[in-house]
């Protein structure tokens, strides 16, 4: 089975790993669908800084497109814990499957390597579950997201990569 990675930086570990990588200039909506993706559609505009955020125009509706095609082929989203998508796509309480099999899982990326704790959710339709007890910390992240770079903020720590990738891995088709 490949997996594609939607959404990357140009210089993603996923790439790396073997993955069908989507970045800027490949575009992931050319992507053919047909397998369980990775999908790391931009966050600004449906964070909690999206009152001054400036996104391209249409790059809201790409966390749409991402919703639509893992309920579609299986895989994984990955934004903010925070993030309004949560509440536009009805995924309401971690835990709980949705109508498409879907559940949320909060997790932060420090339990992966990131500099800051970054509080994200993982929407997962398809795959098992995975039990974050082993990545659990209640060590503090050194950093503050809000002094970071974009490409310190932006990239997926490798481990977090790694543990995506295997999550997809478990993936039956959906459709």
């Amino acid at each position: 089975m490949t997996i594609a990675a939607l959404f990357v930086r140009a210089n993603s570990h996923y790439k790396a790993l073997g993955l069908d990588c989507y970045d800027f200039e490949r575009d992931a909506l050319t992507w053919p669908g047909g397998s369980p993706g990775i999908f790391h559609p931009p966050c600004r505009s449906w964070g909690r800084y999206h009152h001054v955020a400036k996104p391209r125009a249409g790059e809201k509706d790409l966390a749409r497109w991402a919703m639509t095609n893992v309920r579609r082929f299986g895989g994984v989203v990955e934004h903010p814990i925070t993030s309004r998508l949560w509440k536009e796509w009805f995924c309401l309480a971690f835990g709980v499957r949705d109508d498409f099999g879907g559940v949320l899982l909060p997790l932060n990326q420090s339990w992966f390597g990131h500099l800051a704790p970054k509080p994200t959710a993982l929407y997962i339709v398809g795959c098992a579950v995975p039990d974050l007890a082993q990545h659990y910390s209640e060590e503090l992240a050194v950093g503050r997201i809000e002094n970071m770079s974009t490409a310190q903020r932006e990239t997926t720590p490798l481990p977090f990569a790694r543990f995506l990738v295997d999550l997809v891995n478990t993936c039956k088709a959906v459709s």
